[in-house]
């Protein structure tokens, strides 16, 4: 084949698909915007009506609101009757949009497609010359991973997480030490306080704004057996101290990952246990060619998890390191015994149980 002879239809039916690129990224952009403003979960609850008592009932402008309801109908989201000039959100889909859905909501997750366009400049000169983003470059991260992991959290920390390891909570009820590293905002750590305060909790994050958060949300719940402190995971300088350790995605971003679980598995005493909640997929890019959401991993990693390492001349280990370069490490850290489990709820994550023996 030459270079003017081409499949003309695989080239058509390839420029279709960028067709429908450029609408559905821009889609995302309005599914954000209904997410941040409620509207789908004012129209959720509303019979089919007009951008007028869409807008009033939302407290919002009528012009922005009708606009934001015609880019959505055309785009197949939100139902329009010609007839009556009424919009409605059918409930098969407010099911994935709304945050009565919990984990379910999918709408959040479109927040990060401004937060990524925003340093595409700066990705674009990483190309050219190397080098990564920091972390300062992403003011609204960790506000958006904290609402993510509540979603999980709320509904399944107990439920679900916890029970994945043997025996823990019958532990935390008697009483042990426990540290979440990268905590955040201390979401998961206060709930877990406020359930067992028989035990010590310890959260760590290097963001002061998060560490700020964690103690005002302690504060409100009312709990005492909490320790906030802002601290570099590469910093980790305690032996055998905790009985439980736990990460929610936050090992792929570490520009020292392989230093941070070294650090876990010493300040672990003997038969604790290190709970890893991390990406699910594979190290290897063929095996991720059927995962749901692999191309917006890899993008989201280009775009953050994997530049921010890089950033610190770290290891830029990216979002979709995969399970079998995550098992290698845990094994180099020190850990003998891995169990690899995932919850029904949770379609990004799969959660590594870490004995040390």
């Amino acid at each position: 084949m030459t270079t003017t002879e081409i499949d003309q239809a695989r080239a058509e039916e390839f420029g279709g698909r960028i067709v429908g690129l450029l609408n559905d990224s821009m889609l995302c952009l309005m599914i954000s915007i209904g997410h941040r403003t409620e509207l789908f979960d004012t129209m959720a609850t509303l019979p089919p009506s007009t951008s007028a008592h869409v807008a009033a009932s939302a407290g919002l402008n009528e012009r922005y609101v009708r606009e934001w309801l015609n880019a959505l109908t055309v785009g197949r989201i939100v139902e329009y009757d010609p007839a009556s000039k009424t919009y409605h959100l059918p409930p098969e889909y407010a099911a994935s949009l709304t945050r009565a859905a919990g984990p379910g909501n999918l709408a959040q997750m479109t927040q990060f497609e401004s937060l990524m366009g925003g340093v595409e400049d700066d990705i674009v000169e990483c190309f050219r010359h190397g080098g990564g983003v920091p972390y300062a470059k992403f003011p609204t991260f960790q506000k958006l991973m904290a609402e993510q992991s509540a979603d999980i959290h709320d509904v399944a920390l107990f439920d679900g997480t916890l029970p994945l390891v043997d025996g823990i909570q019958a532990r935390l009820e008697a009483g042990i030490d426990v540290c979440d590293i990268g905590c955040g905002q201390g979401h998961a750590i206060n709930l877990m306080a406020k359930a067992y305060p028989n035990s010590r909790f310890t959260g760590w994050d290097f963001s002061e704004e998060g560490i700020a958060a964690a103690r005002k949300e302690a504060a409100d719940f009312g709990v005492t057996n909490t320790t906030f402190a802002v601290k570099d995971a590469t910093t980790i300088d305690v032996l055998e101290q905790f009985d439980f350790i736990t990460v929610f995605d936050a090992i792929h971003d570490q520009a020292q990952p392989a230093m941070v679980l070294k650090g876990i598995y010493d300040s672990l005493r003997p038969g604790g246990v290190f709970l890893c909640v991390d990406i699910a997929g594979s190290s290897n890019v063929e095996e991720n060619m059927e995962h749901p959401l692999a191309a917006m991993l890899y993008s989201v990693s280009t775009f953050h998890c994997m530049t921010v390492s890089l950033a610190l001349d770290g290891a830029g280990l990216g979002t979709m390191w995969g399970e079998q370069k995550a098992n290698a490490m845990f094994g180099e850290a020190g850990f003998t015994s891995v169990e690899t489990k995932k919850l029904p709820v949770d379609i990004m994550n799969v959660y590594y149980v870490c004995l040390k023996e």
